[in-house]
């Protein structure tokens, strides 16, 4: 399915018969865009829509190496919540997301998405989390940004994940002139 506006609209290249898994991104999956980089086809016509992940808070507890910045986990927490997207991928994409998400472990989670729960949907968290959260480079902060406008997460949950990165990035620099000073 394709989402415009906020109301799902039948994509023909998705046979709902085929197998397939529901999968919730809160980081830089959420642009299709960039997920189609590592999958190796368009993801536009998988998308569900944005969708609520109740129990959870985001943070950049891991470094990538391949990205060279902090990048996005979520870690328990029941006063909070996650904004993401949810897919329906197609099963024979599922080794490639795995592979994209080295470094992570899939975790079973229950979302809600346009009124309706979904169960029995994959999500990815950090293996090995780190202590602290580290800032995402301006690349990663971007592509985060445009997932979550491109597929209509709250307006509200946009900003405070803008102003989140924002001041990550602004401790960091604060830091790095303090280091060469």
């Amino acid at each position: 399915m394709r989402t415009t506006s906020s109301q799902p609209v039948p994509d023909s290249s998705f046979n709902p018969a085929s197998p397939s898994f529901y999968y919730f991104a809160y980081g830089s999956c959420m642009c299709p865009v960039d997920l189609k980089r590592s999958l190796g086809e368009s993801t536009h016509p998988f998308v569900i829509g944005a969708a609520t992940l109740e129990g959870y808070r985001l943070g950049f507890f891991r470094k990538s190496q391949r990205r060279n910045c902090g990048v996005l986990d979520i870690v328990k927490d029941p006063t909070a919540r996650v904004e993401g997207v949810l897919y329906r991928l197609p099963w024979r994409l599922s080794h490639r997301l795995d592979e994209r998400e080295e470094g992570y472990r899939h975790e079973t989670i229950e979302v809600i998405c346009q009124g309706q729960r979904y169960s029995q949907v994959r999500t990815y968290t950090v293996i090995e989390k780190l202590t602290e959260e580290h800032a995402p480079n301006d690349w990663y902060f971007n592509v985060v940004l445009r997932g979550a406008v491109t597929c209509g997460l709250p307006e509200q949950y946009c900003w405070n994940l803008f102003h989140h990165m924002h001041q990550l990035q602004q401790t960091a620099n604060q830091l790095d002139l303090l280091r060469s000073a």
